[in-house]
């Protein structure tokens, strides 16, 4: 039986989506971590001693996964195991390996729950939950992010830990409907720091939905204040 499936994605690079998985990870002791990262065999255009992960592709889709793999200081997997993660998985995929990667480190969940940092691979899959970290001082979303709109269950913003200034929100949420985002996503609840344990809440909700769905006991709770 799969796992729950938790997706975090976000509206652009730098959104915040590592920071907001770090603080679900701590929240839902024993939960696993898989990072779905989509590469090139070129540069990527960023800074390719940072991020571009080219050398690392091959014919088929790479997973790593343990500590011994995926625990790097400072990057997005050995932030997960700083939070807490159970075991970590990192998916390292081309554009056509999308779904390979994600169900071969699916394959590997061992926990009652996985989060899943990405966008991309919700076409291939329906997460028990998906939330799209957005900041509002970032008017613009990504073709990747547009897409999984439709499935999103929450809007996540972020705000780096600075709070969210209200004239930066009362722009985005002009953006928002100037955009039509509105229209894709009607109803779409919307979260941010103050109000996580509500965020954490409605996950575990979820949790509970899908083991019932499978006949399963719910593990995996909640240990967040307030959630």
């Amino acid at each position: 039986m799969r796992p729950t499936i938790i997706a975090v994605g976000g509206f652009n690079s730098n959104a915040g989506k590592t920071t907001l998985v770090c603080e679900l990870l701590r929240a839902l002791p024993g939960w696993e971590a898989l990072k779905m990262t989509r590469g090139h065999y070129r540069s990527c255009g960023k800074d390719p001693q940072a991020c571009c992960v080219s050398p690392l592709l091959g014919e088929e889709a790479v997973v790593r996964s343990g500590r011994a793999e995926t625990y790097v200081p400072g990057k997005d997997t050995g932030r997960y195991w700083e939070a807490g993660a159970s075991d970590v998985h990192w998916a390292i995929v081309t554009e056509g390996q999308v779904e390979a990667g994600f169900r071969a480190a699916l394959a590997r969940v061992r926990a009652a729950g996985v989060l899943v940092e990405g966008n991309s691979f919700q076409r291939f899959a329906e997460p028990d939950f998906a939330v799209l970290v957005a900041r509002t001082d970032v008017l613009k979303i990504k073709p990747s992010a547009r897409r999984a709109l439709p499935k999103a269950s929450a809007l996540y913003l972020s705000d780096a830990g600075r709070g969210i200034d209200p004239s930066s929100l009362a722009r985005f949420e002009e953006w928002w409907l100037s955009a039509g985002l509105a229209e894709v996503a009607p109803g779409l609840p919307v979260y941010t720091r103050e109000s996580l344990p509500r965020l954490v809440s409605a996950i575990g909700s979820a949790h509970a939905r899908a083991c019932g769905r499978r006949g399963l006991p719910v593990e995996g709770t909640s240990t967040l204040s307030g959630a």
